[in-house]
């Protein structure tokens, strides 16, 4: 069998352990597409793991991720882990972890919520459950379905 190897980043980021099939979820987080890419991405999806039975990698060259990006990929991919490389080496390792209060990265379902108005309000979600991951509207107390859609 012919295996196929990714080569390794000099710099920057590599999140591991995404949940099987988020992979292009991350992306979006990110602010990845085909038409703003500057240096090398890696995706790898359906990849055999030993801590789960499958998982998505994204390795991203020469990007560091700011602290509301990883707040944002918990949301969507809640046991992965970042690899900072430089010079070809992990410099720091990372799990992700959900916040207990989202500020500002998700948008509330309800319409009529304050959030949705015209008011210079940032929204705040409450976390209630982490498995399953459950956020409710801090102003209106909707509890939101399918996060991935609401992600700012």
């Amino acid at each position: 069998m012919k295996e196929i190897k990714v080569a390794p980043i000099k710099n920057g980021t590599v999140i591991d352990h995404i949940s099987c099939g988020m992979a292009f979820k991350v992306l979006k987080i990110l602010g990845i597409s085909d038409a703003n890419v500057d240096s090398t991405v890696s995706v790898l999806m359906h990849v055999p793991s030993k801590k789960t039975e499958w998982k998505d990698i994204v390795k991203v060259e020469d990007k560091e991720l700011e602290p509301i990006e990883v707040d944002k990929i918990s949301l969507v991919a809640p046991d992965a882990t970042i690899n900072i490389i430089r010079n070809f080496e992990v410099v720091e390792k990372k799990t992700v972890e959900l916040p207990d209060v989202a500020v500002g990265i998700l948008k509330c379902g309800n319409p009529n919520c304050v959030t949705n108005s015209r008011e210079p309000v940032r929204t705040e979600f409450v976390l209630k459950s982490r498995n399953p991951i459950q956020l409710s509207c801090s102003y209106c107390g909707r509890e939101l379905e399918n996060i991935v859609d609401h992600i700012i």
